[in-house]
Parts: C-alpha cells; structure tokens; sequence
C-alpha cells in the first residue's frame, strides 16, 4: 500500500516534469524547420528561451530557422544580446511577422535574413524608453538607432527606414511620416521598400514561399520552468517579488513561530533566484552569497558592533545585483522594496505589535511614576517656603534654606546675593523661586 502510494506521490511530481521538458513538436518529413515563437514582452527570460531554441535546431541539424513574431517590444539589452544570437547562427533565419513587430521586436526582425508578413500587419516604432516610461536621452538614443540603422544594413535594406523607426526627427514624405512620428509600416509599405521580400496568409505559403513544403516543422515550445523564468524576470515583477520577499522575511521577525509571511517572504526570493537562474542571469554563487548576507543579518542579534550586520547587508545587495544583469533595474527595483517593506513593517507593528523571536533580546518595559518608580526624591514639600539666595540667579544659581543648599531656578528674572525668595514651584528636581519684595525675618 505504501509502495502504490510513493510510485502515486512520484507520478505526480516526474509526469508534469516530462511535459516541460518536451518543447517540440513535429509534422512532415524531409528537410527540417524549426519553427521559434517570439512573443509577448521581450525581456531575459525570452532571451534564455530562444538561445535555448537556437541550439536545439543547430543540434538537430535544421535546414532553417522561422521566428514567429508578435510583441509590443521590450528591454533593449535583451534585444540586442537575442539579435547577437540570431545572427551567430550559421542556419538561415526568416523573421514571420504574425501580428506586430514593434520596437524591439522590430529590431530583432532586421537581424534575420529575411522578413515576411502577415496581411494587416505592421513594423516599425521603436522608440528607446527608460525605466520609467520616458524617452531615453540622446546618448541612449543616438546608440540605439545606429544599432537600427546597423540591423537594416546586414541585409541591404535602406537603413534610413530603420533610423525613422527610433527617430522622430525623420521625414519620409512617400509612406506620409512627418516630423514628430516614428515609423510603423504596414505589410505592402514594408515590401514595398524592401524592408519585407514577401506577404503570406499562413505558414504553410511561407514554407512554400521558402520552398520547404515538404520540411518536418518543429515547433518550439516553452517549458514549464522557461514560463516561471520568463513571468519572474519582467521589470515589473521583480520589485513585486523583492517587496513581498523583504516584507514577509521581516515581518516573520516580528511573530512568534515561524509561519505564512516567512514561507511566503522565502518563496518570493526563491522565484526571484530561480527565474533569474533559468534566464542565464544568475549563478549559483549569487544564490550562497544571498544565504550568506542572511545568516550574517541573524547574526548581527547576537553579536554586538555592527560590522557584521554591514557585511551581511552588503552580501544581499551584491547577490541581488549579480542576479539581475542589470545594475539600473535592480537598484529601481530594490528601492520599490525597500520602502514598501518599511511601510509594511510600521503598519504591521503598530497593529499588531511585536511578539517575534527577538522579545527576550529586546527591552520593552518602561519605568513610570504610575508603576512605582521615582528617578530622583520629590520635594513638594519645599513648595511656599522662603529661602535665602547665596549665589546671583541669573536665572539659576543656589539658595540656603534651613543649611541645606539647593540648586534653584528664577521664573526668569534676575536676582542679586543675599535676596529672600519663595519656592514656588517644583518639579522633579527643578525647584522654581520668586524674589520676596519687604521681606523681613520672621514676618512680612
């Protein structure tokens, strides 16, 4: 019973394992085409996919390489390393548009040998944007379209189409683009400057077109791990994944056991290093540095001085830093988390207090007078009594009363040696005069 249970608990497991790892599927015979999809986003995770696609059809000896393209655009750096990749191949590649190829994606169209379309499809607009959604500067600018301008080139294109792409300063009367636009082409506009050598309606006219009907079609397909890498690695999901991972850690520390935000905090920067591990970004030193910067953190509680709190610090910046691949983003990214963590752990405290591991090292009692504890003697008896003034106030001196010499505070006035006062206040060891006017010993 419990051998059918463990082969039960292991299908489970190895079965959706098997089904991620199978990425292709073929039809035909003949000569064989590797058919590779290029959608969505372009960031590292889609970088990892294809350069991992790339090798499989060079291993499996393909005759060519079809990039199936429908994206909006996406990181540069990622565009550029994945143009590198496409034309190291020694395969012959065509870039079929299915929909759109925009900015970086249409970037990575011009790196391929050929370009083929779809009907109502459209290239072009590929504008450099930062971080934050906004224009990048000249120099960012001027790089990336001599970068267009170099892609248009490999293939005998007209490179000044290409620079109207990523320059709005271009004017190209005949596709009617004007000052202050970037270029989008359609399909005939595309073929009709060279910039694409054919229009087909579906892959089977592109084969045929490319004279490989009867090739054996491979299609490339993500794996389950490529998918998570692809999801986790998106500039807009890594400073989700580093708050959620910074906050549950820290508000762990603030609960007794250890329980959901620490599972939850541990299992975000899990994805965070795993994804960024698949994507060919991460290594697994920046993982153990990462372990490390955390056991020297825990540590920093038991052992007085700082440094090692520093150091451990230190360790998970570094091992954050070497696992983005970009120094821009990561910094963006852990500045999101840390002010959503800070945010996070005021709130969590102020509603629902401290009872983490750390109480017994931590003091939270406070001494009052209401509790019994008096930090220094009261004197409210020496309130109306009359007091001899030994030193100038000016406002604070001494005064003799009864031989006992106290240090006393005028209520702002000056008062000379040798003058009577009235103690007319006290307050902890603040003892408040008023110079007595007329005042003669052992009357008024």
């Amino acid at each position: 019973m419990r051998f059918g249970r463990f082969i039960f608990f292991l299908a489970i497991i190895i079965i959706p394992l098997m089904a991620s790892v199978q990425p292709a599927s073929g039809e035909g015979s003949g000569q064989k085409v590797y058919v590779i999809p290029v959608q969505q986003e372009i960031e590292r995770g889609l970088e990892a996919f294809l350069k991992r696609s790339i090798k499989d059809a060079e291993n499996a000896g393909a005759d060519h390489i079809i990039f199936e393209i429908n994206t909006p655009g996406g990181r540069v750096d990622s565009a550029s390393k994945i143009a590198e990749i496409i034309r190291d191949t020694k395969i012959p590649t065509t870039a079929y548009i299915v929909k759109e190829a925009f900015s970086a994606g249409a970037y990575i169209a011009l790196n391929a040998d050929e370009i083929v379309m779809k009907p109502s499809t459209a290239i072009g607009s590929a504008a450099v944007i930062d971080s934050r959604g906004n224009t990048a500067g000249k120099k960012a600018k001027s790089a990336w379209i001599a970068e267009m301008e170099a892609a248009a080139e490999l293939n005998n294109r007209d490179p000044k189409y290409a620079r109207a792409m990523a320059d709005d300063d271009m004017e190209i009367r005949e596709l009617g683009l004007k000052r202050g636009e970037l270029l989008t082409m359609t399909a005939n506009q595309a073929v009709k400057v060279g910039y694409a050598e054919r229009i087909v309606n579906n892959r089977s006219e592109l084969l045929s077109y490319l004279k490989l009907e009867d090739a054996s079609v491979t299609k490339e397909k993500q794996s389950l791990a490529e998918k998570v890498a692809r999801f986790v690695t998106n500039p807009v999901v890594v400073p989700i994944l580093l708050s959620v991972g910074f906050l549950g850690m820290v508000i762990e520390l603030f609960t007794a056991g250890f329980g959901i935000a620490g599972i939850i905090g541990i299992s975000s920067m899990f994805l965070y290093f795993f994804g960024h591990l698949l994507a060919g970004l991460a290594g697994w030193e920046s993982i153990a540095l990462f372990i490390l910067g955390i056991i020297l953190l825990l540590l920093e509680v038991f052992v007085p001085g700082g440094i090692v709190g520093i150091l451990g610090l230190a360790a998970v910046i570094a091992s954050l830093v070497m696992a983005a691949g970009s120094i821009t983003s990561i910094v963006t990214s852990m500045g999101i988390a840390l002010l959503v963590t800070i945010l996070g752990a005021f709130l969590f405290l102020k509603f629902f207090g401290y009872k983490g591991p750390l109480r017994k090292l931590v003091l939270f009692d406070s001494t009052s007078t209401e509790k019994g504890y008096i930090s220094s003697k009261q004197r409210q008896d020496l309130t109306g009594r009359i007091a001899e003034s030994i030193t100038p106030l000016r406002p604070s001196g001494t005064a003799e009363l009864d031989g006992e010499y106290l240090d006393v505070v005028t209520e702002g006035s000056f008062i000379q040696k040798g003058k009577p006062v009235r103690i007319v206040k006290v307050q902890g060891s603040r003892i408040v005069v008023r110079e007595m006017k007329d005042y003669h010993e052992g009357g008024m």
